[in-house]
Parts: C-alpha cells; sequence; structure tokens
C-alpha cells in the first residue's frame, strides 16, 4: 500500500500549504470568505500538523516552521475564552505528536512559562460528557499523562465509563450521541450517527500516543468488542460507486472520511481476518475516490465542502474540514505503509438483492435500528434510519430511503422527503425517530419487507404525545422497486389540519463527482400513488435550482413535487387511513 501512502501524504501536503496562510500571528484561524471562525479551529490546525510530523518528520514545510505554527495555535486554544473541550483535545494531541514527553517536546520547547501553566490546568479541568466529548476527554487525559504533567493517568477510568454508557444507552452496542438523561427527561434518545464512529476512531488516536504502551494494549480488547460492530457495517453501506456513510447529521466528506479511518485502524490493529482483507481492501478503494473526486478540487488540491451547488452541516467550516482532511491524509498514510501489502482487493460478485436490519436499540419504550437494502442488478442501495436525529432537527435523520444522487434532501433544511407528515392540532407528526416491532421478513414474489410501528405519535421535534393516534410503517423492496405503505390511526375523533408528502429532485455536482457516480437518469424516480386515503393532490413542482438555499450534500438541489391536502379532514376512531407510494428510479451513472 506504498503508492496510496505516498498518495496520501502528497495531498496532505497540498492541503496544508494551501491553508498555512491562514494561521494568523497569533494562531487564530482567519476564515474563508463568507464564512465564521469556529473557537477549536486552532486545535485542529494544531493536530494536523503534528500528524504531518509524525508521517513525514519534516519540521518545515513549503518554508515554515511547522513547530512555530502549532506552538501559535495550541497557544491561542490554550488561551481562548469560549469552553471548547474539542479545541483543546485536538491541541493536546498535536503537541503530544512532537513527543511524549514535556523534556523532549519540541513544541513545548517554545511555549512560555504562562502558557504551560495554562496547558496543564486546561488539561486537567474536565466535565462528566455522555455523548462524543467524552472522546475528547480521554485524548485530555493522555496528553497531561504522557507529557509528564501529572503521575496519575485517568484514562483507564475513563474509557471504562464510556463503555459503560454504550452498554446501557443500546441493546446493540452502539454509541447513542443524544442519550435520554435527567437533564433531558423529554427526549427521545438514540442519535446513532456518524459521531458514534468519530469517537473510537479519536479514542484509538489518542491511546497509539498514550505514553503507556501497556494501557493501550489492555483497553484495546474491550474497544474492539464494539468498534468491531462499525467496522462490520462497512462493505455493506459502501455503494458500489464507494459513498459511503450518508444518513445522520455531518456526511458527506466526513461520512468518506471516518470510514477510511476505521478500516485502516481495523487493517493495523488485525480486527479484519484474512479471508475478509480483499473485500475490505476493494471497500477502502472505493471509499477514497469518491472521497477524491467529490471533495477535492484537484487542479489546486485543497479540500470543498460546500460552494454554489451543495452544503453542509453550518458549524463545519471549510477550515476545519481541510485541516481535518490533512490529519487524516497523514494518519492514512502511516497506517498504510504499517498494513503493507498493496491494495488489490475484490468484493464477491453479488447478483442477488440483499436487505439487512442492524439493531441500534431495543427496550420497552422503543426500538431503533438501520435497514440497509442493494439491489445490484438496478443499482438501488438505500440506508433507512429509525433513529433520533439529536439536536440536529433537520430531514438527514428522518426515516426514509437515503441515497444521494437518487434519494436526495435538502441540507439545513426540513422537509417530510419521501414520507408523509400529518399535522393534527398544530402540532406535525412524522413516522420516523423510534419503532416498536421492528421486523424484516420475506414477502411475496421474493420481495423484502421492513416493517415498523409507532404506537404513539412523535412529532418532528422528536416529543412524542400520548393518545392521539398511531403509525404502522412497511418498506417492500423488490428487485429495483420501493413501496412505502404507511398507515395512520387516531385513538378519537380528530381533524388532520394538513398532510404533505415531498420529493426533492436534484443531482450531483456538475464538476466535483466520480464518472461512475450514481444518479438519476431521464425517467426520474417514476413515482406512483397506488392507495390514498388522505385525498392528497400534487401541487404546482417548486422550482428552487436558483436558489443557494436550496442544496444537498452531494449537489444541486432543483425542485419540489409535493403530494398534499391543504384542507381539514375529519379522523375517526378505529378506521385506518392509508397511504402507498411506489418508486422504482431510473438509476444510471453521471457520465453514462
Amino acid at each position: 500500500m506504498q503508492h496510496f501512502a505516498n498518495q496520501c501524504l502528497d495531498l496532505a501536503r497540498s492541503i496544508l500549504g494551501h491553508n498555512l496562510d491562514s494561521i494568523r500571528p497569533d494562531g487564530s484561524i482567519e476564515p474563508v470568505p463568507g464564512e465564521a471562525s469556529r473557537p477549536d479551529e486552532p486545535g485542529h490546525a494544531a493536530q494536523a500538523l503534528g500528524e504531518f510530523h509524525r508521517a513525514t518528520g519534516d519540521v518545515m514545510l513549503n518554508r515554515v516552521d511547522i513547530v512555530d505554527l502549532v506552538a501559535r495555535t495550541l497557544t491561542y486554544q490554550i488561551h481562548e475564552d469560549t469552553e471548547s473541550e474539542n479545541g483543546l483535545a485536538y491541541a493536546g494531541l498535536g503537541l503530544l505528536a512532537f513527543g511524549p514527553s514535556k523534556e523532549r517536546n519540541l513544541v513545548w520547547e517554545r511555549l512560555n512559562e504562562d502558557t504551560r501553566e495554562a496547558v496543564d490546568r486546561r488539561l486537567l479541568h474536565r466535565s462528566d460528557y455522555d455523548n462524543h466529548f467524552q472522546a475528547f476527554n480521554i485524548a485530555k487525559s493522555v496528553t497531561r499523562f504522557s507529557l509528564g504533567l501529572s503521575k496519575k493517568d485517568e484514562t483507564g477510568t475513563l474509557i471504562e465509563k464510556f463503555i459503560e454508557r454504550i452498554q446501557s444507552n443500546s441493546a446493540g452496542g452502539y454509541c447513542d450521541d443524544a442519550p435520554r438523561s435527567a437533564e433531558r427527561a423529554d427526549a427521545l434518545g438514540g442519535a446513532y450517527d456518524i459521531y458514534g464512529l468519530m469517537q473510537f476512531i479519536f479514542i484509538r488516536q489518542a491511546l497509539q500516543l498514550h505514553a503507556n504502551v501497556h494501557l493501550r494494549e489492555r483497553k484495546l480488547p474491550s474497544l474492539r468488542t464494539f468498534a468491531e460492530k462499525y467496522v462490520k457495517l462497512v462493505p455493506d453501506m459502501v455503494r458500489q460507486d464507494g459513498l459511503g456513510w450518508c444518513y445522520g447529521r455531518g456526511v458527506g466528506a466526513y461520512g468518506q472520511m471516518h470510514l477510511i479511518t476505521i478500516v485502516l485502524q481495523a487493517m493495523r490493529d488485525g480486527w479484519i481476518p484474512e479471508d475478509k482483507m480483499p473485500l475490505y481492501k476493494d471497500a477502502l478503494r472505493r471509499l477514497f475516490q469518491y472521497f477524491f473526486a467529490t471533495y477535492i478540487d484537484q487542479e489546486h488540491g485543497f479540500l470543498v465542502i460546500r460552494d454554489g451547488e451543495r452544503d453542509t452541516i453550518a458549524h463545519h467550516t471549510t477550515r476545519m474540514a481541510n485541516f481535518d482532511a490533512a490529519r487524516y491524509l497523514c494518519q492514512w498514510a502511516r497506517l498504510a505503509k504499517t498494513v503493507g501489502g498493496d491494495m488489490v482487493g475484490s468484493a464477491p460478485v453479488q447478483s442477488k438483492p440483499v436487505c439487512k436490519y442492524v439493531l441500534f436499540d431495543r427496550s420497552a419504550r422503543k426500538e431503533q435500528g438501520l435497514c440497509i437494502y442493494q439491489d445490484p442488478a438496478s443499482g438501488l442501495h438505500v440506508q433507512i434510519p429509525v433513529v433520533s436525529g439529536g439536536t440536529h432537527k433537520y430531514s438527514d435523520s428522518l426515516a426514509f430511503p437515503h441515497m444521494p444522487g437518487v434519494f436526495d434532501w435538502p441540507a439545513n433544511r426540513y422537509q417530510p422527503v419521501f414520507i408523509p407528515e400529518a399535522t393534527i392540532g398544530g402540532q406535525v407528526f412524522s413516522p420516523s425517530f423510534y419503532g416498536k416491532n421492528v421486523s424484516t421478513a420475506m414477502g411475496l414474489k421474493g420481495a423484502f419487507i421492513f416493517k415498523y410501528d409507532q404506537p404513539e405519535l412523535v412529532t418532528v421535534d422528536e416529543k412524542v404525545v400520548n393518545g392521539i393516534g398511531s403509525w404502522k410503517v412497511e418498506w417492500e423492496f423488490l428487485g429495483g422497486r420501493i413501496t412505502g405503505k404507511f398507515t395512520l390511526q387516531v385513538k378519537q375523533q380528530t381533524t388532520l389540519d394538513n398532510f404533505r408528502l415531498v420529493l426533492p429532485i436534484a443531482t450531483p455536482h456538475h464538476r466535483y463527482r466520480l464518472g461512475s457516480t450514481l444518479v438519476l437518469g431521464a425517467e426520474s424516480l417514476r413515482c406512483a400513488v397506488l392507495k390514498d386515503d388522505f385525498g392528497a393532490v400534487w401541487a404546482e413542482t417548486e422550482v428552487v435550482s436558483e436558489d443557494a438555499e436550496h442544496r444537498t450534500l452531494t449537489g444541486k438541489l432543483h425542485y419540489y413535487q409535493t403530494l398534499h391536502r391543504d384542507h381539514p379532514l375529519v379522523l375517526r376512531p378505529g378506521q385506518p387511513y392509508k397511504i402507498e407510494i411506489t418508486f422504482e428510479p431510473d438509476i444510471t451513472v453521471a457520465d453514462a
């Protein structure tokens, strides 16, 4: 994998070279035009430069002293007034990358006494977190002990607490990034998104820098028990053109980078059986090709996460993403050299459709998970999450078939895409976020069935409202056709104020895309309403091609087709109100 390692390092040099000028003399980061800086960006820059030093041994880049840059960014981050646990954690690992002891650390030598005392003080202080910020606590503990600022190592205790919370919040052993708690008693809980994967990646990176090798070896088996669950998801999640994790907040470029990293870490640690290595190498190759073609400006050599055609979540800035990409590329280079061998790999030829359900949580209160369906013949490959969106109240976590380029949704906006939305008594309800009696089964003619119930309705703000009604949801997959069946029943006579279902039509980026990227062909979604007890009609198509507020994660959103009922309907108890809608998308490749 030497060629892959060299390619990663060359790209990392280019990305860092384009962003070095953004580091101001005081260590703060100059944002790109039209964006605002995040308080943790200096920490991201410090770790990116630290990883570059680990990968190359160099202390100069483009005739710039990177040790000085790390000292400046770390100093600014440490003295930053805004609470920024993640910035401190990234800065700490960036410092540790230059040496495991302060007596032999090149950056530590450049820090003044006031900053050294601040490093000790701020790394010591930590709050207790039940989300991905706990990984930052672990990194801060690793840094403080490894530098010799403390004789007591809290890393093991923090990792044990991290694992205990996984077990208490997930029957399936996955990370819930927004669990229900005393402070969030009315929250649904169950944000099983890519931030769970990120925690394992960040903790593993921190442990690799830990001065106590024996602690790392003791804790890795416990972490492996849960991290392997994410590793095993990879072959099923990566579609034929290389797109990986595509639901929930923070996907896009990070969805690709996190999956590539967890695969390489698993290869390095020996977590992938030898007979499975060709499968994972093939997935790795496709993930990287998609990442390189979709998010890298190959003419200038830097990362592009938003422009006039696509967008991402607001708090992912271009500077942060570029420094993170450089950091990951340097890590990929080191991991690839450690793994050795070549990148030759092949997935087994798959000719039949496959439907899998991944259980995230099952309790008396709720069931949550992910349905993955793929049909090699048509190219259909969707992910249907039944999970909470946490604090992210947009469309990313709704329970519809996610497939960028085919089944798209707007970034940073809420729309009831491909699933119904019912407004009753001024409250807006969606058949998303949680289920009961979740199951998969075989139907007629070899169809796959994925279904679940919602005994009580839940609002789009994820508030369960008792006593109004219930949903029954069923998705049927047959080859390249998907049929969604939704049944609403009320418990007492009430009035439906509004009903709608939205179909966004979009295209991938005209420039940043692979030639093999999957897109809608001339016949589009081939949508048909099979049954409609709500009396909805198709509204006039809303054209948004020229509106910069309507973009997807991968390309331009052109228009919305909305099936709606905008006048009241009296709903009677005991009577099921059904809507069945089918899609047989015309899937082709971008440059076909």
